[in-house]
């Protein structure tokens, strides 16, 4: 066993599996305590680095490409100090890190572990259900539906349509930008239907717009990771203009033949066929149309999110 004990973490290589345990002190980032502990198989690792800093090292993990949905979900972009293949290692403890780095790297070579891209994801994401709140509204997943139920603060072009409910089988991707504190992030769904739209964050029904506390935002990745688990993984889409693999494609042709009133090709805010549910959606119409006339929304924001509401009858 090796092991590297730090504020920030614990590793413990076993010669299989890498545990990787976010620290209990308070510098540690909300995202790693909620994320909590990783198990990375050795076969999902493409190496692991020591790198010097000034006043400490950092142990790095680099995963196989299309190993890991949260790496696929974030492309990146988590911070740093919310990176849970980073250990900042303190200097009297860089002989331990190297030691724990070497024993990974000798067991990647007996192994013959290769470096090329996996054709399916090694790690299995957040269990759900999970539901995470931000700063424009809640979002939930329990495995096969996301549920977006909208603040007090979000634009009123999005409470005008009400919750948004998407089946796992509607989506072809999921979008991640974190709240930088400088910049707003956001978190799209996009759909079959709503692959070509250009709404902003703020006025997109599928999106929810991250500008609040970069904290909790950060949360989001959370959801995002958990739905990109459960979609198909990215080495079985086709070149563009083939339908063999693509998910949009893939989907639509699944659903070809099926029933039309399939309860799982439309959103369902509510029972559909009820007066109480029709009145609902009527005044959520109402609500769009003096949107438009009062030049909140474009011509083209209204057609998007009008067709959303539409849809629901």
């Amino acid at each position: 066993m090796a092991e590297i004990i730090q504020r920030d973490g614990t590793w413990a290589f076993d010669g299989s599996t890498i545990r990787i345990t976010p620290g209990l002190h308070r510098s540690v980032p909300l995202f790693r305590q909620t994320y909590g502990e990783v198990a990375v198989p050795l076969e999902a690792v493409a190496g692991v680095v020591l790198e010097p800093e000034r006043r400490r090292g950092r142990l790095r993990l680099r995963l196989r490409e299309g190993a890991d949905p949260l790496l696929q979900a974030t492309g990146g972009r988590l911070p740093d100090v919310a990176d849970p293949y980073r250990l900042s290692v303190e200097v009297d403890r860089t002989g331990v890190a190297e030691y724990v780095a070497e024993e990974i790297r000798r067991a990647l070579l007996l192994d013959r572990i290769p470096k090329e891209p996996v054709k399916a994801y090694l790690l299995p994401g957040p269990p759900v259900p999970v539901s995470v709140r931000s700063s424009d509204g809640t979002v939930s997943f329990d495995g096969s539906q996301v549920r977006i139920d909208w603040s007090d603060t979000s634009e009123r072009v999005k409470r005008a349509t009400g919750p948004r409910i998407i089946d796992l089988g509607d989506l072809v991707r999921i979008e991640w930008l974190p709240n930088s504190g400088h910049e707003d992030g956001f978190l799209r769904f996009v759909t079959r239907e709503t692959v070509f739209s250009r709404l902003p964050p703020e006025k997109d029904p599928y999106a929810l717009d991250l500008w609040g506390s970069t904290r909790r935002d950060l949360l989001t990745a959370l959801v995002a990771t958990a739905v990109t688990a459960r979609l198909p993984h990215p080495s079985s889409r086709a070149p563009a203009g083939s339908d063999a693999n693509d998910p949009a494609r893939s989907n639509a042709n699944a659903r070809a033949g099926s029933d039309a009133h399939d309860p799982a090709s439309r959103p369902a805010p509510g029972p559909p066929g009820t007066t109480d549910h029709h009145d609902v959606l009527l005044r959520r119409l109402r609500e769009l149309g003096r949107l438009h006339r009062e030049g909140v929304l474009t011509d083209e924001e209204f057609a998007r999110t009008k067709a959303v509401v539409l849809r629901g009858f």
